[in-house]
């Protein structure tokens, strides 16, 4: 392994990547709970995504919507995990340039599509609670399926300025990335040159697409508790309310270390740096983790299938239908009318 830290050079071919600087001894004993977090995210999300493709009655917007979440989780746990893993295990820290690139890439990118995966989901609970009856006519797949897209053209386009800044820097002082994965600012911080424009950049991603996910759900919950708090009695309320839990849950789960990760790197220089890598490291990993625990406890839908998936109980998650609607509404429609129907199909969930 060659530790090019003094010579001159402008394109290296390899990076070394230190893992947890400082705590190196303890890398091994690190791995244990790193691992154990990635083996449940992998199987709690694709546990989502094989309860959602089994379950007829879960191909709604809601559901899809948490299956690109789930997707998303595996890609961004599956992108760092496996060469951090090789790192605490074998030693294995040279990471060639153009994989670092893309390790970088799809880091971010992903990190930036779960935030907008978010947005969407906002956007659901706002159609569901504040306009019940056109829910199935606003979210169609159609719709659904040009969110997702223009969320993958949004994160990739946004992100592809990263792997291009560190790309035309010079690097004369290090090759030695103090980090266990290849993370923008950690890789620009290496550069011999004014990089104020990688920094400044980062920022403007930063509040582009956090900034601006976070003020649009803030919008929608103000509007949904606008909605909320005009239902008749407090079991209402609660009742409504209760179906955005998981979501809120799901926004604190990526936000709160999403910030304080990216600040702290470019603004904690009295932190210590196995402080920051460690936690860097271990955010990536807590959504992906919490997300399939969150909504499989919090929703009754998919808390029932995986029931009837370790227990083999073919009963029905919802009453018949015989009038081609949705099976979950029916029976209010016949008894509450058309807007109390609506609504209850949401709360039941």
């Amino acid at each position: 392994m060659s530790d090019s830290n003094t010579s001159n050079f402008t394109n290296p071919s390899t990076f070394i990547l230190l893992g947890i600087p400082g705590l190196e001894a303890a890398q091994v004993w690190i791995s244990i709970p790193f691992c154990a977090m990635y083996i449940i995210a992998i199987l709690g999300n694709f546990t989502i995504l094989f309860i959602v493709k089994r379950e007829p009655s879960l191909h709604e917007p809601m559901y899809y919507f948490l299956c690109m979440l789930a997707l998303t989780d595996l890609l961004i746990s599956t992108s760092t995990l496996p060469k951090m893993l090789s790192i605490f295990w074998f030693n294995s820290r040279e990471i060639s340039f153009s994989a670092c690139l893309t390790q970088m890439y799809f880091v971010h990118s992903f990190s930036a599509m779960e935030s907008g995966i978010l947005l969407a989901m906002a956007l659901d609970r706002y159609v569901a609670i504040c306009h019940p009856l056109r829910y199935f006519t606003v979210l169609t797949n159609s719709v659904v399926a040009k969110i997702g897209l223009v969320l993958v053209l949004r994160c990739g386009i946004l992100t592809l300025p990263y792997p291009l800044l560190v790309r035309q820097w010079p690097y004369c002082r290090t090759n030695i990335i103090p980090h266990s994965y290849c993370r923008f600012i950690a890789v620009v911080n290496l550069a011999c040159a004014d990089i104020r424009i990688s920094s400044y950049y980062g920022l403007f991603k930063l509040f582009s697409v956090i900034g601006m996910d976070l003020f649009f759900i803030l919008v929608s919950y103000t509007l949904i508790l606008r909605a909320i708090f005009r239902l008749p009695t407090k079991e209402a309320r609660l009742k409504t309310f209760g179906t955005c839990i998981s979501h809120l849950c799901a926004i604190l789960v990526l936000y709160i270390p999403d910030f304080f990760s990216a600040f702290m790197q470019r603004f904690g220089h009295n932190v210590p740096i196995h402080f920051l890598v460690l936690f860097a490291s271990v955010y990536l990993l807590v959504p992906p983790v919490l997300h399939p625990i969150i909504y499989g406890v919090r929703t009754k839908q998919i808390r029932g299938s995986l029931v009837q998936l370790f227990t083999h109980k073919e009963t029905e998650m919802f009453p018949p239908c015989a009038l081609g609607l949705r099976p979950s509404s029916v029976q209010s429609w016949l008894v509450h009318g058309a807007v109390a129907s609506s609504l209850n199909h949401f709360l039941d969930r």
